[in-house]
């Protein structure tokens, strides 16, 4: 694998760096904290500027271009802290999308949604807050129960549900149009009027999180009344491809959040004087920012590493989802501890920009899985690989 970006890669960089720096200055961000703006304004240049359609394939109206790509953008958003459902609609909902729905009108229509604008959200199954499905002799879907920490769960126009199909229920279905399902996996992808969403809050308020409900929603088949639902094989796979995108785009915000402190660190110790010198010649100051640029590089590394695999199909893409998220979770450890301490205690206080930054990065490493439980997922898939020969 070539971990070099090419010239197209780093005129995007240069360009998504340009543009949100004009277009979401700290200024913005503490006026979405504080409730008197929304983003809808950066939103729409975003919109405007194609970036939502990044990872759309060309036949759905979209740029057609891969996950490097969007790690590029997403860690330029990250040192902005973008406050727009970007992230959740691009890592999130299309890759659920665009891997599970297969090729048909209905996937294309949901990619095109996102390409003129809608937003989506992904509520991923799993744990004690896993969402259930069923299907009734009518064939029509039902879902229950409440997924919790769902990003953009509030505001999204759509939410991807990836749920579990309740066995029981399943065997009392003799058949329908589609024929047997048998127990496992579904995505059903519903209208956000049709759950009830509550946003919860966040040590990250320019964040949306959600905690949203699904009791009681049901999910016509496709040729009835429009709603999706996309099952059968190879849709774990798809789901399971999908998650890595998700864990990777977050990893990549981290990234960027934590470089955006060591770029305020750097200007502040510069300038800061002490003793009739700028503390940053001071050897200790020094070292503590050279830890947080080793910090930032290997995990900026390994998040490129998981993007070309994502890209390219490859086998590693999982372990190296999990690596890239985890190497992100160390880097805002450092960054944040070493960047409030340079800043003297400062970093606190609403009136320095570093808080902003350090909010984002503490927020991306807890959001799909903590650094601790993916380096326990690194742990298991290498154990169950065997002993390196």
């Amino acid at each position: 694998m070539d971990f070099e970006l090419d010239e197209d890669q780093l005129e995007l960089q240069r360009v998504v760096r340009d543009v949100v720096e004009r277009e979401c200055p700290p200024a913005l961000v503490r006026a979405v904290v504080a409730g008197d703006d929304d983003g809808a304004d950066l939103w729409k240049t975003l919109v405007q500027l194609d970036w939502p359609s990044l990872t759309v394939p060309a036949d759905a109206g979209g740029m057609g271009l891969s996950a490097i790509e969007l790690v590029v953008t997403l860690e330029e958003l990250g040192r902005v802290a973008d406050p727009t459902p970007f992230l959740g609609t691009t890592s999130q909902y299309v890759p659920v999308v665009r891997a599970g729905a297969g090729d048909g009108d209905v996937r294309q229509q949901l990619l095109a949604e996102v390409c003129a604008g809608g937003t989506g959200a992904v509520a991923f199954a799993g744990g004690s807050d896993a969402v259930r499905a069923h299907r009734d002799p009518a064939g029509r879907w039902w879902l229950d129960g409440t997924a919790r920490h769902v990003l953009d769960g509030d505001r999204a126009d759509r939410i991807a549900v990836v749920a579990d199909v309740v066995a029981d229920v399943v065997a009392d279905v003799v058949a329908d149009v589609d024929g047997e399902l048998d127990a496992g996996t579904v995505i059903l992808v519903v209208a956000s009027s049709d759950v009830t969403a509550t946003r919860t809050p966040t040590f990250d308020a320019a964040l949306h999180v959600a905690d949203v409900a699904f009791d009681g929603v049901g999910v016509g088949r496709i040729e009835v009344d429009d709603d999706h639902a996309f099952h059968g094989p190879g849709i774990d796979r798809a789901v399971a491809r999908a998650r890595d995108e998700a864990v990777t785009g977050l990893a990549a915000v981290t990234v960027g959040a934590c470089q955006r402190i060591l770029d305020l660190v750097v200007a502040h110790v510069k300038e800061r004087h002490q003793f009739g010198v700028p503390i940053g010649s001071f050897q200790a100051v020094q070292h503590m920012a050279v830890d947080v640029h080793v910090a930032i590089e290997r995990a900026r590394a390994l998040v490129h590493f998981a993007a070309l695999a994502l890209a390219e199909d490859d086998d590693r893409s999982s372990l190296a989802a999990s690596m890239a998220k985890a190497a992100a979770g160390d880097a805002q450890r450092i960054a944040v501890r070493h960047g409030i301490q340079l800043f003297g205690g400062l970093g606190f206080t609403w009136e320095n920009d570093l808080q902003l930054f350090v909010r984002r990065a503490k927020a991306g490493e807890l959001l799909l899985g903590s650094t601790a439980e993916h380096r326990a997922r690194i742990a298991r898939s290498v154990l169950a690989s065997g002993p390196v020969r």
